[in-house]
């Protein structure tokens, strides 16, 4: 039976080393990515992380619901919550402004001063304006109180969009001193990446994320099928999780890809007893990117 999705990843556990596991260790980030964007995001994965299941998440600064996941965040300093560094809108009902003045980002937003629904081939990013852009949204995490462990792009418009763009993500997670999401398979694709990566970078070995062509009837046969063939490691999954209800509903305006359904199948999923169950068979151990960034700090210092 073939699953569809999409794997990237390469083999060689080489940040598992760096992290003090043995060559044979299967590590996994379970990773909820859209914080902010709505209650109903926010709920889910709150409630995912007292599972224990869910053990990282990233927060898209522009969102609406900002506060209430910074909120989560003051009170909980534990929690590991990173930042999904976002250049584009989502929804058309409620697009996204930028944080910092849209005098200063104009190759970012459209007529009514929102950010761009999307990039296209057209689409002239000032990197400038990125990088004033990027740090805006920092920044005004640090300010509502979220200390964030680490740093991902929505629809990894940072790491897909050409050297000059990806350059912008590594220097500022180098100088806030936070690991960016990089896989290592993605080397192949986009050949500027490793060129740009110093021994201090991070780089998971692999990344799972599931796709518009996998049936819902299939969900959980991909993931299972994903997990069984976990190489040796550090991998994330990057899931989706929210709750099928009225307001995701109107925010996705009923869309299927990414809409509210596909994300109570992940949250249904990764909060489950068939996947606690499987972790513990096919022996592998959560991790967060806090640990990474601890871990790989105390063997620098050490």
């Amino acid at each position: 039976m073939r699953i569809l999705g999409r794997v990237f990843g390469g083999r060689t556990p080489n940040l598992a080393k760096r992290l003090g596991y043995g060559a044979h260790k299967r590590l996994l980030i379970v990773h909820a990515d859209d914080l902010g964007i709505a209650h109903a995001v926010n709920a889910a994965f709150i409630d995912g992380v007292a599972t224990g299941l869910i053990t990282s998440g990233s927060v898209i600064v522009p969102g609406r619901s900002l506060e209430e996941i910074a909120g989560f965040a003051r009170a909980h300093p534990e929690a590991d919550i990173g930042l999904h560094l976002t250049l584009t809108s989502d929804s058309g009902k409620e697009p996204w402004a930028p944080v910092a003045s849209p005098s200063q980002v104009p190759s970012l937003i459209d007529g009514q001063g929102n950010l761009l629904p999307q990039w296209t081939s057209e689409t002239r990013a000032n990197l400038r304006e990125v990088e004033i852009e990027m740090r805006a949204q920092i920044e005004k995490a640090y300010a509502s109180g979220i200390r964030p462990t680490h740093l991902d792009s929505h629809r990894f418009r940072l790491q897909l969009s050409g050297l000059g763009v990806f350059e912008v993500y590594l220097r500022l997670a180098r100088e806030y001193h936070l690991p960016a999401l990089i896989p290592r398979h993605w080397f192949s694709r986009m050949p500027y990446l490793q060129p740009s990566l110093t021994d201090g970078d991070v780089v998971l070995d692999r990344m799972v994320i599931i796709n518009g062509n996998v049936k819902p009837e299939q969900w959980s046969t991909f993931y299972c099928r994903a997990l069984e063939s976990l190489p040796p490691g550090v991998s994330e999954f990057l899931i989706h999780p929210g709750y099928d209800n009225a307001e995701l509903q109107e925010f996705f305006e009923y869309r299927l890809p990414w809409g509210a359904a596909w994300r109570q199948r992940d949250f249904d999923f990764f909060t489950s007893d068939t996947f606690r169950d499987l972790l513990s068979k096919c022996d592998v151990q959560l991790i967060t990117w806090r640990e990474i960034a601890g871990r790989l700090n105390s063997r620098h210092v050490s």
